[in-house]
């Protein structure tokens, strides 16, 4: 579903920790690889526990079992519960992050938008770009983006009663992608963690911005995640259970 050869060269997906040979009878689901969400897969029982970010993103020179990322290894050697990371693989694989959030904003058309240099397909790649079948002002497009991730506040740029039609979408942190979006005739960009620099770019280049968060626009994807997941597992006969982390929440919040 989601080879780890999808995955960018800087990225660590795959094993953090844990066994090859383990047997798993339980996977539990989660954007982070937290104590917590280690501490929740315990509890119901997981050998697994299957996260979007990795544990270990850069070489580790010491171990800490008293900070992240140590303790997290050092509980999860304890519990006897593997880490595996599907990060980047996952966002530029078909039905993977990138798709569902197309797909929950109701775009058609759908391409990559960063397609993949090693891919003759269309759909191969990060970010997805497409149209929404009835343009709609700016102002409704916020409405419809914040109910869809479960949001009260967003972060937005662009005057409300612009018309949009084509919508490009990065899970995660997507600022990088503003030239590319406009250069594919985007009219907004829906992602997460813009900064105040990739913001005065979008402006200067009259793209619309809705930034719903590094958290919110990964999360939303990984609680949609499973029904995909349940549907591979049922293919190879596999009697595997599958739960999602559904009280985890990011490490940020609006105050």
């Amino acid at each position: 579903m989601a080879p780890f050869s999808l995955a960018e060269g800087w990225d660590n997906s795959g094993l953090q920790v844990g066994d090859y040979s383990q047997r798993i009878k339980k996977i539990l689901l989660s954007l982070d690889p937290t104590i917590r969400s280690l501490e929740y897969a315990s509890e119901r029982n997981a050998q697994l526990l299957l996260t979007h970010h990795p544990l270990i993103f850069q070489p580790l020179s010491s171990i800490d079992v008293n900070i992240y990322p140590g303790d997290v290894v050092s509980e999860a050697l304890k519990k006897n519960i593997s880490i595996v990371s599907i990060h980047t693989n996952l966002d530029a694989s078909k039905g993977g992050v990138s798709d569902i959030l197309a797909d929950l904003f109701g775009l058609r058309d759908i391409e990559a938008l960063q397609k993949r240099d090693d891919s003759d397909n269309d759909w191969t790649g990060m970010g997805r770009i497409g149209y929404i079948p009835v343009p709609i002002r700016f102002a409704d497009m916020i409405q419809t983006v914040k109910k869809s991730l479960g949001l009260k506040i967003l972060r937005v740029m662009g005057p409300g009663e612009r018309e949009i039609r084509r919508v490009a979408v990065v899970g995660g942190a997507g600022g990088g992608m503003v030239s590319l979006a406009s250069k594919r005739g985007a009219d907004l960009l829906i992602t997460g963690d813009i900064s105040h620099h990739d913001a005065l770019l979008a402006q200067t280049m009259d793209l619309a911005l809705i930034d719903g968060g590094h958290f919110q626009t990964e999360k939303v994807a990984m609680d949609l995640l499973t029904g995909h997941l349940m549907k591979k597992l049922d293919e190879h006969g596999w009697e595997v259970i599958i739960e999602v982390h559904r009280d985890e929440k990011g490490p940020m919040r609006y105050d």
